[in-house]
């Protein structure tokens, strides 16, 4: 009686007899022979090839000219000057020369760029309140502990904006000069707003809703970063509705970047303006340079970007060079099976054999 309970119980786990349970279902299985599997590797290395040549070609189209500043010619006695914390707010001034050999036509792009800035580091990354980033007023008075201990000041007033990545803000500002044959000097024209991403400026930063205060009103009570020169709602004099939150360089910083080296857009050539409307001419150039963001803590440096952009982007070598050292790859290893397959399996021979 017992055997036969078990042997009913068996028959009850059971799969159904289906085609899907009982793994009946038609199935195609390839057959992997020298003759078809060698083709498919050599066409491979040939289309990783081709695409690696063809995005080489694509990024040398692109110009780019770097300009390290952070302590060359005049720019060394800021660099000195930013050494002492008690002195960091002290406004300080230089001015960088460049020449450039040809003319720049089209989009010209104005970068700054920091090398061995680590903005990818976990902790640093969290270091913020998205609440207070998305207006929410309660977050101005009560900054996330998130941000300690850049949620406080001395005098346990809340920061605004609050955490390590507005903190280290990078604040230092450029005015472009183009100096004409005659002696003459023209200012560049430069687009310093909407170069943020859409998401970013009109949904992720906002500024708190008031009916009738000022951003001043709003923010009062609160206190500017440590290493800032001006309160968040002071950060374009010009422009009004370039202030708090939705400053679009404090947008454009709080988009951490993955690499200890890196550059994060400035400007854009306004070009329509002459003698700018075709790009930048060839000529001597000078950068006037308001010296704030301090390097020596992190053994890093500091420079002025120019580049133009393609369908692929910037000048970036990284993605032609990894598809040819993967066309090579392939290639190498369809040589080998192929050397392998005349010696030992041409003849319909095995290795079993």
């Amino acid at each position: 009686m017992a055997m036969l309970q078990r042997g009913l119980k068996t028959l009850a786990r059971r799969p159904d007899n289906s085609a899907f349970k009982q793994q009946r279902l038609p199935a195609w299985t390839p057959s992997l022979t020298a003759h078809t599997v060698l083709p498919i590797f050599f066409c491979l290395s040939l289309v990783c090839m081709l695409l690696g040549v063809w995005l080489l070609i694509t990024v040398q189209q692109t110009y780019q000219l770097k300009m390290d500043y952070t302590d060359t010619n005049s720019c060394s006695k800021c660099f000195d000057l930013r050494k002492n914390s008690s002195k960091a707010q002290e406004i300080c001034h230089c001015t960088v020369s460049l020449t450039i050999p040809e003319d720049v036509m089209g989009d010209v792009f104005f970068y700054y760029g920091l090398i061995n800035f680590h903005q990818n580091l976990r902790r640093y990354m969290t270091s913020r309140d998205i609440a207070q980033t998305l207006g929410r007023k309660r977050s101005l008075k009560s900054p996330s502990s998130y941000c300690a201990p850049f949620n406080y000041d001395e005098n346990k007033v809340p920061i605004a904006p609050c955490g390590a990545v507005a903190n280290s803000m990078f604040n230092d500002s450029f005015t472009v000069n183009y100096h004409l044959r005659d002696g003459s000097t023209v200012p560049v024209p430069l687009y310093r707003k909407g170069i943020t991403w859409y998401t970013d400026k009109n949904v992720k930063f906002r500024n708190p809703k008031s009916s009738n205060e000022t951003l001043a009103q709003i923010f009062n009570g609160t206190s500017r970063p440590l290493f800032w020169q001006k309160p968040v709602y002071e950060l374009d004099p010009s422009d009004p509705n370039n202030n708090g939150f939705i400053n679009d360089d404090l947008i454009v910083w709080m988009r951490e970047a993955a690499f200890p080296n890196f550059k994060k857009l400035y400007g854009i050539l306004n070009r329509s303006e002459r003698p700018f409307t075709s790009g930048l001419p060839a000529g001597n150039y000078s950068i006037d340079i308001t010296y704030n963001f301090p390097v020596q803590y992190f053994r890093g440096r500091k420079e002025v970007v120019i580049s133009t952009v393609t369908w692929f982007g910037g000048q970036n070598h990284f993605l032609p060079i990894a598809y040819l050292v993967t066309a090579g790859l392939i290639f190498v290893t369809a040589a080998a099976l192929t050397a392998v397959y005349l010696k030992v399996g041409k003849n319909g021979k095995n290795m079993e054999e």
